[in-house]
C-alpha cells in the first residue's frame, strides 16, 4: 500500500510575485515530481495571484478566504471547516504575528505541526510604520498567541527572528531558526555575452552599455524616510541618474510592479534628460535573463527579511551593491556583494556601482557555489520535509 503524501497548508495573502510566493511555487514544482508532498494554499487576501493557474496544474488546491476584521466570523467558521475536512499534517503560516490569530481561530482543528514564518522587515509592523493604536494592540496580542499555539518559528533570516522579539524568554520553549527560501539555481546559468547583446538590442542600447539592474516594485512613496518606502525605488532612480551623469555608457532597468509613484519617477528621469537611458519595463518574467545580461545589481532597500534578489544575482555571477540594513545572511559569495550606508548618498552609491560593474563575471563557478548553499531548492525542500514530517529544524 502506497503511503499518502504529507499534506501541508500554506497560509498566504495571495500567490503574487513576492519572494515567499516565488519560493513556494519552486517547492511545489520540486515536490510535484515525486508526489511526496501535497501542498495547498489558503489565500487570506481573497484574490487571485499570478501563480494560481500553475499551482493548480501542479496539483495544489487554493482556497480563497478573506481575513479581515469585518469578516472574522465567516473566516473562523470556514477556516475550521477546511482544516477539519482536509486533515493536514502541518500548517505553515507566512503572515508573521497574524498567524497567532489564525491558530487561535483554528483551535481544536489544527494539525500537529504549526509554523509561524516571518518574511518582512520588522520596521513594517513597528510603531514607526504609521499603525493605529488598535493595530499595534492586535499585533501585540497576535505575537503572544504565536507563543501559545506555534510549534515552530521560522524566518527568512536569523536576524529577523531577533528583530521580531522571538528570542525573548517567553518564546524559549519554541524551536526557532532561519529557513532560507530556495530556488532552482540552474535558471541563472547562461552565456553572458550573448544575453547582454540581446538585452541591449531589445532596449536599443549600445553594445558597450554598463547595465545597472534594480528589481523590486515601485514604492507607494518616493521619500527616503516615508513608512511606505520599502524597496527605496526613488533613491534607486536618483542613484541611476547620478551614475548616468558620471559615465555616458550607463543604462538602468528598474524592473517590478508599478505604483502611483511610477509616473513621478519617470518625470524625474525625463527632466534629467535620461528618458532613453533609465527605463521602467514593469513586471518581467525573465529576471534570470536580465541578471545574466546586466553588470551590477542595485539593491538599496530600507529593510529586508533577507533579500532573495541578492542571492539570485549571485547565482548569475552578478555583483551586488546593497544597503547595510540587508541581512548579511544573503551573502554566499563575499567577493560579489558590497554593503553601503544609505547616508552615503547618490554620489557614493553611483561610484560604488561603477566600480563593481568592472568586476569579471564567472557565472558557472558562482552558480555552483550558490547551488551548494542552503539557498538551493534541494536544500530548502529537504529542510522543510524534515520539519513537516518530524518537527525538526536544522541545527
Amino acid at each position: 500500500m502506497t503511503a499518502r503524501p504529507i499534506r501541508v497548508l500554506q497560509v498566504i495573502d495571495s500567490l503574487g510575485m513576492g519572494g515567499a510566493e516565488t519560493w513556494l511555487i519552486e517547492l511545489l514544482r520540486f515536490w510535484s515530481r515525486n508526489k511526496t508532498m501535497q501542498m495547498d494554499f489558503l489565500a487570506t487576501g481573497n484574490k487571485p495571484g499570478i501563480f494560481d493557474d500553475e499551482a493548480r496544474q501542479l496539483g495544489a488546491r487554493i482556497e480563497y478566504l478573506r481575513y479581515s476584521r469585518s469578516h472574522l466570523p465567516h473566516f473562523t467558521a470556514q477556516f475550521r471547516s477546511f482544516l477539519r475536512t482536509q486533515q493536514y499534517d502541518a500548517i505553515h503560516d507566512h503572515q508573521d504575528y497574524v498567524s497567532g490569530w489564525h491558530f487561535l481561530m483554528g483551535t481544536g482543528q489544527l494539525p500537529p505541526v504549526r509554523i509561524t514564518h516571518v518574511h518582512n522587515p520588522s520596521y513594517q509592523i513597528s510603531t514607526n510604520y504609521g499603525a493605529t493604536v488598535s493595530r499595534r494592540m492586535t499585533a501585540r496580542v497576535g505575537k503572544s498567541l504565536v507563543g501559545h499555539y506555534s510549534t515552530h518559528i521560522t524566518a527568512t533570516s536569523r536576524q529577523v527572528i531577533t528583530e521580531y522579539g522571538f528570542d525573548k524568554p517567553s518564546f524559549a520553549h519554541i524551536p526557532r531558526q532561519a529557513v532560507y527560501c530556495g530556488f532552482r539555481t540552474e535558471r541563472f546559468i547562461g552565456e553572458r555575452s550573448a544575453i547582454k547583446s540581446s538585452l541591449c538590442a531589445e532596449f536599443n542600447w549600445p553594445a558597450n552599455a554598463i547595465v545597472i539592474l534594480f528589481v523590486g516594485r515601485t514604492d507607494l512613496a518616493a521619500e527616503l524616510g516615508h513608512p511606505q518606502n520599502h524597496k527605496n525605488s526613488g533613491f534607486a532612480v536618483s542613484v541611476g541618474i547620478e551614475a548616468s551623469k558620471l559615465d555616458a555608457r550607463v543604462r538602468v532597468l528598474l524592473v517590478g510592479a508599478s505604483s502611483p509613484v511610477t509616473p513621478v519617477l519617470k518625470k524625474r528621469v525625463s527632466e534629467a534628460g535620461m528618458a532613453s537611458r533609465i527605463l521602467f519595463p514593469g513586471i518581467r518574467l525573465d529576471v534570470e535573463r536580465l541578471m545574466l545580461g546586466s553588470d551590477v545589481l542595485l539593491f538599496p532597500s530600507r529593510g529586508e527579511g533577507l533579500g532573495m534578489v541578492a542571492v539570485e544575482a549571485q547565482a548569475a555571477g552578478l555583483p551586488v551593491l546593497a544597503s547595510d540594513v540587508v541581512p548579511r545572511e544573503c551573502v554566499v559569495i563575499p567577493e560579489l556583494v558590497r554593503f553601503q550606508r544609505l547616508q552615503a548618498g547618490e554620489a557614493g552609491w553611483a561610484l560604488d556601482l561603477l566600480e563593481l560593474a568592472k568586476q569579471p563575471h564567472d557565472n558557472v563557478e558562482s552558480n555552483r557555489r550558490v547551488k551548494a548553499s542552503a539557498f538551493s531548492i534541494e536544500a530548502s525542500a529537504s529542510t522543510l520535509f524534515r520539519l513537516y514530517t518530524e518537527g525538526k529544524l536544522p541545527c
